[in-house]
């Protein structure tokens, strides 16, 4: 609740300031007829929108599980990532589109100043923007909000490629506004790319190896753990889930291993970053007569109390 209640301070911060940035270009837009500015004019305005898709994610993520989602609502917010993509992806055709078309067109920039004060007020807003929210996503593990970070960013230094563009045309050189257009629109595709890499991974279950690497050593300082085998997890929004195979001694009673997979599960959720729960197993080392097998393997599933 905690996450998601970040999650969405974050999101309504930013649409303002995006939303008072994207005012300001538009007016200059009509007033200039700068084709640069109108590219960085829409990639800000798609840039504010994404923060409704994440909005509606974070508050259905905090709906409880049921018998239908039994893992709850958490993969709203991958489905959110992936609507961020398309918006990305949009906005980019459009500025292709406004900046091929007044290089086919040619037409003069008026207002150059106007243009270059909103060239550095996107700058300056969408740099703000993109560190709260990569800042937040990092720290409550949202690969969709860092992404739309990302995107801010970017958004930011494409606000500066507009100051070329009026440079340009202060010194008479025509095509100046659509070739930073043009540039402008490369740079949204490399965003689009980064983006797109992130939550497709995301959604294939990808984790950073060294969570890995930290779950097993959690594991293996466990009294009594004599071996690690597979550990996996998977993001579920921004929470993590584990499942982890540990060998115990095969003389241990059944409320003995049952004890000894809770106490794995703890060490575990607090060894690893935003770990909420966890699945433990419990296998047993060879007994002398080379039997691999004794009733005492069993599965102990745990929530997370955080």
């Amino acid at each position: 609740m905690e996450t998601s209640r970040a999650g969405m301070r974050t999101l309504w911060v930013s649409l303002a300031v995006l939303a008072l940035t994207t005012v300001v270009q538009a007016a200059v837009v009509l007033l200039s007829g700068s084709v640069a500015l109108l590219g960085d004019t829409v990639h800000n305005a798609a840039d504010a929108l994404t923060a409704v898709p994440l909005g509606i994610a974070f508050v259905l993520g905090r709906r409880a599980a049921n018998r239908r989602y039994t893992y709850g609502y958490g993969r709203a917010e991958d489905l959110a990532g992936i609507i961020i993509v398309a918006t990305i992806a949009a906005s980019a055709v459009l500025a292709a589109w406004a900046a091929v078309d007044r290089l086919l067109d040619p037409r003069d920039v008026t207002h150059l100043w106007a243009v270059a004060g909103a060239a550095l007020a996107g700058f300056a807003g969408n740099e703000w923007v993109a560190r709260l929210r990569i800042r937040t996503g990092r720290r409550i593990g949202s690969a969709a909000l860092v992404a739309d970070g990302l995107h801010a960013r970017t958004d930011g230094f494409t606000s500066l490629a507009v100051l070329l563009g009026a440079g340009g045309a202060a010194l008479g050189w025509r095509a100046a506004d659509p070739v930073v257009g043009l540039l402008i629109t490369l740079a949204i595709l490399l965003v689009l790319w980064d983006a797109a890499r992130e939550v497709c991974r995301r959604l294939m279950d990808s984790v950073d190896p060294a969570l890995v690497d930290a779950a097993e050593a959690a594991l293996r300082a466990v009294d009594g753990v004599l071996d690690v085998g597979r550990v996996r997890m998977r993001w579920i929004g921004h929470a993590l889930r584990a499942e982890a195979d540990i060998v115990v001694d095969p003389g241990l009673t059944v409320v003995r291993a049952h004890a000894l997979a809770v106490a794995a599960e703890h060490a575990l959720i607090h060894a690893v970053p935003r770990l909420t729960a966890a699945t433990v197993h419990t296998d047993h080392a060879p007994t002398p007569d080379g039997d691999p097998h004794t009733p005492l393997a069993h599965h102990t599933a745990h929530p997370a109390s955080t």
